[in-house]
């Protein structure tokens, strides 16, 4: 499961990359072909669906590496537990959010079936807004993984004999 899971994330960042060099290729052959008369109508809107899908992978692959925003300038002053907790209570944010965004994600994707894609006839916005729910599906899968671990962390320095007092 873990080779399964490791295979995800290097695909993740794959897609991602590609993801981010076909948009701004297409931005910047677009802007060309416009400067030319010759515009693609297409581009645009076909860069808007890979940065949505660039977006909630690249997320992922953020929260893999613990590469997140976050000011913890008053957090880092505070006592190990009081620092365990408080990103324990974050991360439960996270995951009622992600969870949310899933729900609806799933929702909108399916209300969003039979509409066409900006000018784009035979492409579903479907395939737009599913990145919501699956990005967000990543990125819970992700969080849980990285909750498990913390608990597993945090039991361990209770049990040590020597950190437990500095944890406590």
């Amino acid at each position: 499961m873990k080779e399964f899971y490791e295979f995800i994330g290097k695909a993740e960042v794959f897609i991602a990359k590609v993801a981010l060099a076909a948009l701004t290729a297409l931005v910047f052959g677009s802007a060309i072909a416009r400067t030319l008369h010759h515009p693609i109508v297409w581009a645009v809107d076909m860069a808007t669906f890979l940065f949505a899908w660039c977006v909630f992978l690249s997320g992922d692959v953020a929260i893999r590496r613990d590469k997140l925003v976050s000011i913890d300038l008053v957090v880092t002053r505070l006592p190990q537990k009081a620092q365990f907790y408080i990103k324990l209570f974050n991360q439960l944010v996270i995951m009622l959010f992600l969870a949310a965004l899933i729900g609806f994600g799933f929702w909108l994707s399916y209300t969003t079936r039979l509409r066409t894609f900006q000018g784009m006839p035979t492409f579903s916005y479907t395939w737009v807004t599913l990145s919501v729910p699956v990005g967000s599906l990543l990125m819970l899968v992700t969080t849980i993984l990285k909750v498990r671990e913390q608990l597993k962390r945090g039991y361990q320095r209770l049990q040590s004999p020597g950190s437990a007092k500095e944890f406590l």
